[in-house]
């Protein structure tokens, strides 16, 4: 799986493809933004629609660390998240 790395506000962050199925598969990703490790992991998700690339991989590849900011900011907590497996 690619993963980019990404520094926001002092910190570290490794992003990846979700791999999350919605039901907008082919027109929606996700990306998971990981920070630490173990105990001090920090997970937060967010999902973007990308304007050319229809795999999730290369379309990661082609996000600026501009664009990775953005949809960082949009991104919610992993305890909200179905990719980290919230369930109602």
């Amino acid at each position: 799986m690619p993963t980019r790395r990404i520094s926001i506000a002092g910190k570290q962050w490794q992003v990846y493809p979700s791999g999350y199925i919605t039901q907008y598969d082919a027109d929606e990703f996700g990306l998971i933004f990981v920070h630490g490790a173990a105990d001090e992991r920090e997970v937060r998700l967010t999902r973007y629609s990308p304007t050319a690339t229809r795999s999730r991989e290369t379309s990661l590849a082609e996000l600026s660390d501009a664009e990775l900011e953005r949809l960082f900011a949009l991104s919610q907590p992993s305890d909200t998240s179905p990719e980290a497996g919230y369930s109602r």
